[in-house]
């Protein structure tokens, strides 16, 4: 795709968190209904009873739905979130995210895991958990900007329907000369004509030079995700080293990476098998 339309609708800058000890502290929301954009601060409480991850989606469920809430209602929220050690290089699901809605299928919160660059970078722009609630009239972009530290809300038209291709656009847009710099949320067609839409979550593979991505597939939250009107959510950062959490340890977090990782590669051919099939395992 040679050009990209994109309408700026909101943009702000602010100040990139501090990490410490795997923490920014910070909390990011986008309202599609007012195109509000707002970052909080998160509550040492907060932080040592939820801890991160699920627990921060969990919590600002709680703060944001009622129990007569739909999965698509304006309030339902997107929630997207990573722990403390999201972002470590080599540690095992370092990449991982955990995103919760209210499920199209079931009509509950659902969680679902899923790898790729968003976690790190989301977290390393300088928040530990993003939602996205409200409803945009419009086909709509989310692009948070960890290097310009810039947070924008764009309007799209004629873009991609295919994840890989609006994936592929999305990143040499957002970074022509360090495609790598820049990981892309999306649904598929799919998701707007199903209850079990898929996110799909890129990464740039170098070697292949070429956007691939990772599904958070449980639940239908890519449903949610298209009935918003999101388009995409981008994140876009820089280089990240095992200093980029900022640990209390450095070289315990060394260990303790080489010591997970070499126990699942040992372990996980006799119990999972998740590097030959997958998490079909798990069916």
């Amino acid at each position: 795709m040679d050009k990209i339309n994109l309408k700026e609708i909101k943009c702000i800058s602010y100040e990139r968190a501090e990490i410490k000890k795997g923490y920014t502290d910070k909390s990011l929301r986008i309202n599609l209904d007012a195109n509000e954009i707002t970052i909080s601060s998160i509550e040492e409480r907060i932080k040592n009873k939820f801890i991160g991850g699920k627990g921060y989606d969990l919590w600002l469920m709680w703060n944001a739905v009622k129990a007569s809430t739909k999965w698509n209602d304006p309030e339902n929220t997107i929630c997207i979130s990573s722990g403390p050690l999201g972002g470590t290089p080599g540690y095992p699901g370092g990449g991982k995210s955990i995103v919760t809605s209210i499920s199209p299928l079931t009509g509950a919160p659902i969680d679902s895991n899923v790898g790729g660059y968003f976690g790190p970078y989301k977290k390393f722009s300088g928040f530990d958990v993003i939602q996205v609630d409200g409803k945009a009239k419009k086909d709509t972009i989310i692009f948070i900007d960890g290097i310009e530290n810039k947070i924008k809300i764009l309007e799209a038209n004629d873009l991609p329907t295919d994840s890989y291709e609006l994936s592929d656009a999305l990143t040499r847009h957002f970074d022509v000369d360090k495609p790598v710099n820049v990981s892309v949320v999306t649904a598929g067609p799919g998701a707007e004509h199903t209850n079990f839409g898929c996110l799909n979550f890129s990464w740039w593979d170098a070697g292949r030079k070429r956007v691939r991505y990772k599904q958070a597939g449980r639940g239908g939250i890519g449903t949610v995700f298209a009935d918003k009107k999101v388009k995409a959510i981008v994140a876009r950062f820089g280089a990240i080293s095992m200093k980029s959490n900022n640990p209390a340890d450095l070289d315990a977090l060394k260990l303790v990476t080489k010591s997970h990782a070499k126990e699942i590669r040992e372990l996980d051919p006799k119990q999972n098998r998740m590097s030959l099939v997958g998490t079909t395992h798990l069916v």
